[in-house]
């Protein structure tokens, strides 16, 4: 017998959970792509991703995932040669020094293993750069891997006076945790819809500053690619933003989810929901870790983990990521980029996500561990309910 039947439960990093009334605003026909119509939505739209961003920067939209993001990033600001540091805290830190490197720049990666970015070291290296060689920082503001957050103000603090553009993947943060571009002194932001945004996969979005538009362009960039052709697009020239017909139903989904962030729950509280759902899951894993020390979350201090996703050793975990999909119909995600995948895995707390969703989950865990008699200290599930039972 399985206890999965019902509503499936996703706590994976992204794809995140779908509002339903986001899938409904999807769920129409498109409208003349050439009226008025479409062409207000798309400018509503473009003026609330700058509101979550905090900036009023240049806009590019694009069809496709975060990775299409890495490239346009890439195509406007990278040619062969070029000098470029990444400072990585994991898995997607280090394949977006890869991407980078294939469009033949030279790649140093200021490796950090699994541990959040240290300001200080950044500081240090970019002394040495004496000739200013280096023309672009970039990191991941949350690596989903291992669920750092890097602390992007402390970090353009530590560029100084250096003019390399501060470029930062916040795929994984928008719309989980604070992001001032303007404020930080962020020159290029990147993010997709299928996280914090609560929308399917699907489009992908890259803010950059007039210093970054007045960077030299890269050598290998194409018209469709040219992010100053889309950022300049005016309502009478939707294909431009696009590179093409626009994705009518993932326009209509972003607006409602925009709505709902903006302008209904506000983005203080949805930063603090976020982070009051990480807390609950750090305290469930802290108590299952006082009784067996092999498990643990992988970044120890709080204030360097995600408001998003948490990454956790854990013994056995592909067993237990499969015993609560089969059994409680709960999706937990795989232990990417870990050192030892099958004893990891990791708990999503992103987008459209409740109190009721994260503590099913957790008692789903805790049911699973008790089932594959995996050891764990007592007083999990009291410790995140005494979380979530803290006053807002």
């Amino acid at each position: 017998m399985s206890l999965a039947a019902g509503h499936a439960l996703i706590a994976i990093p992204g794809p995140s959970p779908v509002p339903d009334r986001v899938l409904r605003a999807a769920h129409r026909a498109a409208p003349d792509i050439y009226g008025e119509e479409l062409a207000d939505l798309n400018m509503r739209v473009m003026d609330q991703l700058k509101r979550l961003a905090g900036t009023t920067a240049h806009l590019a939209p694009y069809i496709g995932n975060g990775h299409t993001a890495w490239e346009a990033v890439a195509a406007n600001l990278v040619s062969p040669g070029d000098q470029i540091l990444v400072l990585t805290s994991g898995f997607f830190g280090r394949a977006w020094a890869e991407q980078v490197a294939s469009h033949g720049a030279y790649v140093e990666k200021l490796d950090f293993g699994n541990d959040p970015v240290d300001p200080d070291r950044l500081t240090r290296r970019l002394a040495d750069d004496n000739e200013q060689q280096i023309r672009a920082v970039l990191l991941c503001h949350t690596d989903t891997a291992t669920g750092s957050m890097a602390d992007i103000y402390a970090i353009r603090q530590a560029m100084g006076d250096h003019p390399a553009l501060l470029v930062v993947d916040a795929i994984a943060s928008l719309g989980c945790a604070p992001m001032m571009m303007d404020d930080w002194g962020v020159d290029v932001l990147i993010s997709a819809s299928q996280k914090g945004l609560m929308c399917p996969p699907g489009t992908s979005f890259v803010w950059f500053s007039d210093r970054a538009a007045t960077h030299p362009s890269g050598l290998r960039k194409s018209p469709f690619w040219d992010w100053h052709i889309r950022a300049s697009a005016g309502r009478e020239s939707l294909w431009q933003f696009w590179g093409g017909t626009a994705p009518v139903q993932h326009l209509f989904a972003l607006n409602e989810a925009l709505t709902m962030l903006l302008d209904e729950e506000g983005l203080p509280a949805v930063w603090a929901r976020h982070a009051a759902l990480a807390r609950a899951v750090w305290a469930a894993v802290e108590a299952w870790g006082a009784g067996n020390p092999d498990i643990r979350l992988t970044i120890d201090d709080p204030a360097s983990r995600a408001a998003s996703v948490t990454a956790v050793r854990m013994p056995h975990a592909d067993a237990l990521r499969s015993w609560v999909t089969e059994q409680c119909g709960v999706t937990l995600g795989i232990g990417l980029g870990a050192q030892d995948p099958a004893n990891a895995l990791r708990i999503a707390h992103m987008g459209h996500t409740n109190a009721g969703m994260i503590l099913g989950a957790l008692a789903s865990m805790q049911a699973g561990l008790i089932a594959l008699e995996i050891p764990h200290g007592s007083g999990a599930l009291h410790a995140a309910a005494s979380v979530i039972a803290e006053p807002a």
